[in-house]
């Protein structure tokens, strides 16, 4: 963990310029004009917290399938029944740019008070062109006016649309000749992802897409065994994604491959939770095995509506059985690694970006143990102070 006691930070243009105990801080620094010194006496002080995997863009709600869940059925069921994913796709194609754009700024208003600083957002609730570049642009439109930053994801094989129910090789020619394409010329994603899965897309499937979206420039991305074991986190290894994500049904052989490959594992305690599901992923084996591990909120209106990553933290210490220390890698350095940004962020290095979270705690052992309240104080994006809490 590399703790500091007594430690202090110097930022210079947005990024760690020196780091060290306080009492060694050079005597020559001193504060530029318009600068600001923070007293963190008594704080915990750590990078930003990244999350990993989230569906920020959508329009709608689920709430009647949560009630259906307590009922019994199971989120296949519901999903043959009209609800699911398909829902949102209906709501979020008619909800109009200014309105998604309002929805995703107030869902980043409260990843921020939880002290979060970078996300990864996939779009795949408009699976047409002309919806999934809606949703695309939008993000695009919220890094421009938001300190949260974003790293967007475009996951068009999400599941398929109605209209191509019994034309599902029409969907995927969509996908790989007209949506991949336009969506690399316009630059409006870094990542193509796909849901590999027995209800969603086939092996072969999610092969073609992805290795079409890497032909194009866009970094591999994969759901993978969440519903039922099938191969994803072999799949994952062999096109060499920067992450297989879910993984409740991972094989020993797919967690081998990855660890093999440098294939981060990307855990979404929040699905687990919400879905009530009887298999967890196997974190302990992952780490054992030298698979980064990182946690997410997986933010999604159908399977993880919440925006708490540290209540993620939390549940992957009860759930999962990983400890503070790794809870807290998982939601900094592992999860700038899966989506290759461990340059930049994920950690308190001189020469990275200076994104910084200041928690109202004694020690980083507390962050995980006392949950379900905010402990953030301070929130620091890019050397600018963007999150202060008023008492």
């Amino acid at each position: 963990m590399g703790i500091i006691r007594n430690g202090a930070v110097a930022i210079k243009e947005g990024r760690i310029f020196w780091v060290g105990k306080t009492e060694e801080f050079p005597k020559e620094f001193c504060l530029s004009t318009g600068g600001q010194e923070i007293d963190a006496t008594g704080k915990v002080v750590m990078p930003g917290l990244i999350d990993s995997h989230t569906h920020l863009i959508f329009a709608g709600s689920r709430e009647k399938e949560f009630e259906q869940r307590i009922q019994g059925l199971s989120y296949l069921e519901i999903a043959e029944t009209g609800g699911g994913i398909l829902s949102t796709v209906e709501a979020t194609r008619k909800a109009s740019f200014d309105n998604l754009f309002s929805l995703g700024k107030k869902r980043l208003d409260r990843t921020l008070s939880k002290g979060v600083t970078t996300l990864e957002a996939k779009s795949g609730y408009g699976l047409s062109l002309q919806d999934e570049l809606k949703i695309l642009k939008v993000m695009r439109a919220l890094q421009e006016n938001h300190p949260v930053e974003i790293v967007p994801t475009f996951l068009g094989a999400h599941t398929i649309p109605r209209e191509f129910r019994n034309a599902r090789p029409r969907y995927i020619d969509l996908l790989t000749k007209e949506m991949i394409p336009r969506i690399a010329q316009e630059k409006l994603a870094e990542f193509c992802d796909v849901f590999c899965e027995e209800k969603a897309f086939t092996l072969e499937e999610s092969k073609k897409i992805l290795e079409t979206g890497k032909r194009h420039g866009l970094k591999p991305k994969i759901h993978a065994d969440q519903l039922s074991p099938g191969g994803g986190a072999e799949l994952a290894a062999e096109v060499n994604a920067f992450s297989a994500d879910h993984l409740e049904y991972v094989s020993q052989e797919g967690i081998k491959k990855m660890a093999e490959k440098g294939v981060t594992a990307v855990l979404l305690p929040g699905a687990s939770f919400f879905l009530s599901m009887k298999k967890y992923p196997p974190a302990r084996d992952m780490i054992e095995q030298g698979v980064a591990v990182s946690l997410a909120t997986d933010l999604n209106p159908g399977s993880s509506m919440t925006e708490s990553l540290p209540l993620m933290m939390t549940m992957g210490c009860i759930m999962f059985k990983m400890t503070p220390e790794e809870v807290i890698q998982a939601t900094t350095v592992h999860a700038a690694r899966s989506m290759g940004r461990e340059k930049e962020i994920g950690s308190l290095e001189v020469g990275k970006q200076a994104d910084i979270l200041l928690l109202d705690i004694p020690n980083y052992h507390y962050f995980p143990y006392h949950f379900g309240v905010d402990h953030v104080a301070w929130v620091i994006k890019k050397g600018r102070i963007v999150y202060p809490k008023t008492s």
